[in-house]
């Protein structure tokens, strides 16, 4: 159990926390949300007992296990993998004991050794390491590599890998989607919901948060407020507490119906498209989350230029990628896509979806001309403006100026009220628009990054993983700036809140192609676990016919049939397993299926005397879900050994 009682935090001249109350039992997924600078971190801190409250009292169970991501790694010599499982001091300190014991001749010792480590699961140790490696991004011929060549966000990949690998009976996690790509975020996800020990997550990311979290924790002015549900349950339930202040009630209506007479528009425009469907229920979906955001310090828009060009931008059979000044590769070229054949129209809306470097900055950076064809056209529309954001620009801003002198840079003609109105929307009040660069957080750079772009009012924006270091606030406000943009928008992203809600159609950037993918993110989902299914068949297939090349001669034929048959006979139960775990699926479907239909009712987050039964709804979907990776499990494992089994039966002939 974790209990925080009447504490009080203070940072410098800032009180972070005043009496603060808060009781998490054992087992609890906990996501932790609030402003920037609310204290998030420094709740960790107080946890790990690097920090000691002012006043008050923290207390926790004892004889608990804590791993916590650290936010600096290190360029270390060491292989990924072994940085790893450095992370089990205990089985590295138990595996130190044994080699001293087998070059001092200690048998007994020795045996004694083993038997530790047998308990504390160390030979399977390297390929525990290995999988969540893989799970992150990383390949098999990776994780030889030393620490030292990979770049700070992969470096982060890894520590985050450490600190899953470590054993723990909490778990603190701090912002661990911001360097992760779609692909690996859904990895992490599952991960996450299987865990078995207490969770506090840090997080800006709502569909991680309500995907893994089953308790949101507040930071509501110098208070903690625990919600039981996921994050979308909690921004239902502090709607509702809001609507009840008469001082936010004007407010919000005004921002519903500011959403409400957006979606009218979209209707009428909105295509048959799949996507384009999941977006006009997601921004059906807004006006009830504008609600509760609607104390939210931001509120912008993104103005479009005035002129436009059709087509606004043309890539015609282009090959992207990089000049390679080392001579390594064929050619002197590393080329990531070719054929590259699109035309962007106004009004496009375009999430790009890909496996992690299968190219989607590459095909960004290309089409802001950053980046020179290796091959093909590039052709620019007459009145072509182009906005583009990644994180590295936040590198890029003037450290020593200010938010309003960056903005004066851009518009020398700008009247001073313009530019404080216009970074006001961004969070940037007061003093801070005249506040040095070089003293803001990383959420403050990116803000003021996205503000520049907006002020240069595009017809194209190229959007790079535009969420990192923003907030939930600021995530939702530049979600619903992006929804009413007229433009035409390019995203990478793995917020799938910001994809459903502003994305038309989605492009898949695999294979070093560039196509439509008939879908959405669901479909998305399903597209990649098949991927991921037929790599890993080809591996075995890799494998068995490498064991067949340098397999001995065969025995004769009578050995080989009683061995076949001896297969036949294991393949029986395995089978009969496999069929279990299918039926029991499509069970554990229906009547996940019937439980989310019910919980769609929007009478149950309303009527007081329903709470029960929301409680017990969403428990048992939490339960459905559970039980249905566990059968999901069951099954691949069964499938697998059948294939492997079978593969063996047509070697054999049999």
């Amino acid at each position: 159990m974790i209990a925080l009682r009447q504490v009080t935090l203070q940072r410098g001249t800032q009180t972070l926390l005043e009496g603060a109350e808060l009781t998490l039992h054992a087992g609890h997924k906990a996501g932790i949300v609030g402003s920037n600078g609310a204290g998030k971190s420094s709740l960790f801190s107080l946890l790990l007992g690097s920090l000691a409250p002012d006043r008050g009292e923290v207390e926790m169970s004892g004889g608990q296990r804590i791993a916590h991501m650290a936010q600096d790694v290190a360029a270390l010599t060491r292989p990924i993998v072994d940085y790893v499982l450095d992370g089990d001091r205990e089985l590295r300190e138990t595996e130190a004991a044994l080699a001293r014991a087998q070059e001092q001749g200690e048998a007994h010792r020795e045996a004694e050794l083993h038997g530790a480590i047998e308990a504390l699961d160390g030979y399977s140790a390297p390929a525990r390491a290995a999988q969540l490696l893989i799970g992150l991004g990383f390949t098999q011929a990776d994780l030889e590599r030393p620490l030292s060549d990979f770049s700070g966000g992969w470096r982060m990949r890894v520590n985050l890998a450490r600190t899953l690998f470590m054993p723990s009976d909490l778990l603190l996690l701090d912002e661990p989607t911001n360097h992760l790509d779609l692909d690996a975020l859904l990895w992490l996800e599952q991960w996450l919901t299987r865990y078995p020990g207490t969770l506090l997550l840090i997080s800006h990311d709502r569909d991680f948060l309500d995907a893994v979290c089953d308790h949101i924790v507040h930071f509501d002015r110098r208070s903690l407020v625990l919600y039981r549900g996921n994050y979308s349950l909690f921004e239902r339930t502090r709607a509702e507490k809001l609507a009840l202040q008469q001082a936010e009630a004007a407010k919000q209506q005004a921002r519903r119906a500011e959403i409400e007479q957006f979606v009218a528009r979209f209707r009428a425009k909105a295509t048959k498209a799949r996507q384009a469907q999941s977006r006009l229920k997601m921004l059906e979906r807004m006006g009830d989350i504008a609600v509760a955001h609607a104390d939210s310090p931001f509120h912008f828009t993104i103005p479009s230029s005035d002129k436009t060009s059709h087509p606004l931008l043309v890539l015609d059979e282009a090959r992207l990628g990089y000049r390679d000044e080392s001579g390594s590769e064929p050619g002197g070229e590393k080329v990531q896509l070719d054929g590259v054949k699109v035309s962007l129209l106004p009004g496009q809306r375009i999430g790009l979806l890909g496996p992690n470097g299968a190219g989607k900055s590459t095909l960004i950076k290309s089409l802001t001309g950053d980046l020179p064809l290796l091959a093909g056209k590039r052709i620019p529309g007459e009145h072509l403006a182009i906005g583009y954001f990644a994180q590295h620009q936040l590198e890029s801003l003037d450290l020593t100026s200010t938010p309003f002198q960056h903005v004066l840079r851009l518009s020398p003609t700008a009247s001073d009220q313009a530019i404080r109105n216009f970074l006001g929307g961004f969070g940037f009040h007061g003093d801070t628009v005249f506040a040095e660069v070089g003293s803001f957080s990383g959420g403050e750079k990116a803000r003021l990054a996205l503000s520049l772009v907006a002020w240069q009012k595009p017809n194209l924006l190229l959007l790079d993983e535009p969420t990192n270091h923003l907030d939930l606030e600021m995530r939702e406000a530049l979600t619903e700036a992006l929804a009413s943009f007229e433009g035409t928008v390019i995203i990478v992203s793995h917020d799938r809140h910001l994809l459903r809600a502003t994305v038309d159609e989605f492009w898949c950037v695999a294979d070093h192609r560039v196509e439509p993918f008939d879908g959405d993110l669901e479909d998305y989902r399903a597209w990649l676990k098949a991927r991921l299914e037929g790599v890993r068949r080809e591996a075995r297939a890799d494998k068995a016919e490498r064991q067949a090349e340098s397999a001995a001669p065969k025995e004769d034929r009578k050995a080989a049939r009683r061995a076949a048959a001896e297969l036949r006979e294991k393949l029986r139960p395995l089978k009969k397993a496999r069929d279990r775990a299918e039926q029991a699926m499509e069970k554990v479907q229906g009547e996940l299926a019937t439980v989310e239909e019910a919980l769609g009712d929007a009478e149950l987050y309303t009527d007081p005397a329903r709470k029960a039964e929301l409680t017990e709804r969403l428990a048992r979907q939490g339960e459905l879900k559970s039980r249905l990776d566990t059968l999901e499990a069951e099954w691949l494992a069964a499938e697998e050994e059948l294939e492997a089994m079978e593969a063996e039966l047509q070697e054999n002939g049999a």
